[in-house]
This record gives structure tokens, sequence and C-alpha cells, in this order.
């Protein structure tokens, strides 16, 4: 196992001695976190998590139900509070989210029905949206995720996918630092989740924002992350880096090989019948 360690004492002097050469190269920012933990009640859900990801990198965190994935990435974009511990998102202090710079995108596309596919792209610019650039900046965002023909209809008519589209849009429109996914593929069928996989990647290596994706599908995080950490009782159980070429190659020996190491970790003191 490859974790990268960080006491919290350490987190301000790290990113203005080690990471900031690398942070003025990306559009990402360096996220570190130390001894974090979460609590519901008597419920330790996280327990004591120390890793770093660098500006820029895209990690996939998987891990078997309740094991405490979904609690770290709502921890990160703010929607809950550590019991313990810290982290740290670039220059800002510990444990606080600039909502400008840290975006996320659900399972669930939570498209506002009564409004246009532009409308809703347009809700991720926040108090931007009233700029004068502001929809340009939409149009050019769905035009991204190729919906700029579709910029007048209503949610109801789009397919899953699309809708998922206008969804990545919104989160992409005010050009984030950090951009989380929630099981963002997960209700999608398998062709329709492999052309997203593939905007995905696409948008990414554009935009070149720190990308955290959390997903039960051990196939799509080697195919897009450069890391995969793989979270068990609220422990990272291995960090596994994915150095293998782009585009990734479905089914290939060297893929299979990395699905194979995640899916021995996951199961190897599984019993038979339990859920993943």
């Amino acid at each position: 196992m490859n974790t990268h360690v960080l006491p919290r004492a350490d987190i301000a002097t790290a990113f203005t001695r080690a990471e900031a050469p690398r942070a003025a190269a990306s559009a990402g920012l360096p996220i570190r976190i130390a001894g974090l933990r979460k609590a519901f009640g008597g419920n330790e859900v996280l327990r004591g998590l120390d890793f770093e990801v660098p500006a820029g990198e895209f990690v996939a965190i998987v891990g078997r139900s309740g094991c405490g994935k979904s609690t770290l990435l709502r921890l990160l974009v703010g929607l809950d509070q550590p019991t313990g511990g810290a982290f740290r998102i670039g220059p800002h202090a510990d444990n606080t989210v600039d909502r400008d710079e840290v975006r996320v995108m659900f399972q669930e596309p939570r498209l506002l029905p009564w409004a246009s596919v532009l409308a809703n792209v347009e809700v991720g610019l926040g108090s931007g949206r009233k700029s004068a650039d502001g929809r340009e900046k939409a149009l050019h965002t769905l035009a991204e995720v190729g919906l700029a023909d579709r910029r007048d209809e209503w949610p109801s008519v789009l397919s899953g996918g699309q809708k998922q589209r206008v969804a990545l849009a919104r989160a992409l429109v005010s050009q984030p630092r950090v951009l989380a996914f929630d099981e963002p593929l997960g209700a999608l069928d398998a062709l329709t989740r492999i052309s997203m996989q593939r905007l995905l990647e696409r948008v990414w290596l554009d935009q070149r924002f720190t990308a955290l994706l959390v997903t039960h599908d051990v196939a799509e995080a080697v195919t897009l992350a450069d890391r995969v950490l793989v979270i068990e009782e609220g422990r990272i159980a291995l960090d596994l880096r994915i150095n293998l070429p782009r585009p990734r190659e479905r089914g290939s020996a060297e893929v299979a090989a990395l699905e194979g190491q995640i899916l021995h970790q996951l199961f190897k003191d599984a019993k038979a019948g339990e859920d993943a």
C-alpha cells in the first residue's frame, strides 16, 4: 500500500513548500487530508484518513457499501463537517470549502423541471449568471457536452444520459478547480455509461481540474483515474497508481490486471452472499 501520510500540523507548510509550483501548473487545487474522522452518533464511519491529492490529479474512490466513500466526498465539498482531523483544499483554511472553486455532481441530475436546459446550466454560475458573459459561458459549456442544440428544451424530454450531460455542464460552467463526482453514472445503461466516461475524461483532460470520483464500478475507476483509493471500514486499504496511457483499452490485459488487484482487495475477506 502506497498511502501518502501528512500530519495535521504540517498541512499549511506543505502547501507552500512542496506543492505550490505544481499547483501553479494546473487548473486544479491540491487536497491534503490528515487524521480525518467522521462519526454519526456511536457509528464511526471514517477512522483517521491520511492522504494527499496533487493539483489536477484524477482520483477514484471505491469500496464496499457503507465503507465511508460518499461520506468522505460530502466532507470535502462542504456538505458535512468532520468529527476530527482536517482537510485542506489549496491555500484555504482547514475544513473550509470555497463554493466557487469546488463543485459536486450527483447520481441524480437534479435539474429544475420548470427551467430550460440552458437555464439549468446557468444555475451553476451562481451570482455570475447576471454577468454580461454569463449566457455565453453557459452556451459554450453546453456545446462542450454536445447539447448546444437542446438549449431551449425542457429536461423532461431528455434521455437519462442527456440529463447527466446537462448536470455536468452545470458543474463545469463556473470552471471549478475541484470537481467531485458521487456515482454520477450509476443509473445509466452500459453504452451510455461508456459514452459519459469518455466525455468526463475529455473535459478533465481539457480543463485539468482536480477530480474525485466515487464509484462502485472498478472498471470505471481504472478507465478514468490516475489513482484508485480503496476504502475499507473507514480506512484506506489500497492506494493504487494507474500508470497506463490514455485512452485506455477496455478489456486489455493491463486494465484487467489492475481491476483484478482492486477486486482482490475488496473481496479478500468477503463471505459468500455478502453484498459489495
